[in-house]
Formats: structure tokens, C-alpha cells, sequence
């Protein structure tokens, strides 16, 4: 019985040390979207493919983030080279640039070409 009170107090223990550990958060692909106000393209790709993008397996794993050109360059964004063209998307994974796609082709032309920028991350598994 004694055992059993060491062993489960050891456990106990394990758990709790566990619980201190920090936990941050893991880096991932994102697909910006760069756009200003007036950007009539920007708003054709919002109508055809803005509102199923973050459903498809594309959008899970690349999510989108945009990107107002007429404000502040993000800071987390410093290694990716900004752009006057919108919509630009930019495939970024750990604030580095992948692949980059200026303007918008029309729906049929932009998913394979995402998908050709997404075959540039690394394997998932990896």
C-alpha cells in the first residue's frame, strides 16, 4: 500500500510539473493577403473566394491574415518585403516569405496556384 502512496504522489507530482512548463505557441504558415481601401480586386476575390477560404484545407493550413498596405508595416513582418499591388497574397511561415502571388487571376486560376505556393512549405509531419 505503501508503494502505491509513493507512486501516485509521484504521479501527482509529474502532473503539476507539467503544468509549470510555459507553453508557446507553435509557428505556422499564414497567407497574407495584401489590400487597401478601393481595391476593386480585392473585393472580387472577398465575393469568390474570401468567404469559403478559411474552410477549405488551404485556408487550415494557411490562414489568412490581411494586410492594409496604407497602414504601418506589421513589425512581426519584418523579413517579408512589403508591396504596392493589391491584392498580393504572400505565403509566410515563421515570418519568413515562401512564395509570393501579385494580384488576383480569377478563381479557377488562383487555386492551383496556391496550391504550388503551398507545396513550398515543409511537410507538416516534418
Amino acid at each position: 500500500m505503501k508503494a502505491f502512496v509513493v507512486a501516485g504522489l509521484i504521479w501527482f507530482a509529474g502532473v503539476l510539473s507539467g503544468l509549470a512548463l510555459p507553453v508557446t505557441p507553435a509557428k505556422s504558415a499564414e497567407l497574407l493577403m495584401l489590400e487597401q481601401p478601393g481595391c476593386s480586386w480585392c473585393v472580387r476575390w472577398n465575393e469568390e473566394i474570401g468567404v469559403v477560404y478559411a474552410k477549405t484545407p488551404e485556408g487550415q493550413r494557411a490562414p489568412l491574415r490581411r494586410v492594409d498596405i496604407t497602414d504601418d508595416w506589421p513589425g512581426d513582418l519584418a523579413d517579408v518585403r512589403p508591396e504596392r499591388l493589391t491584392p498580393t497574397f504572400i505565403l509566410v511561415e515563421n515570418g519568413r516569405e515562401v512564395a509570393r502571388l501579385r494580384g488576383y487571376p480569377g478563381e479557377h486560376f488562383f487555386w492551383p496556384l496556391l496550391a504550388e505556393m503551398l507545396e513550398k512549405l515543409p511537410s507538416p509531419l516534418n
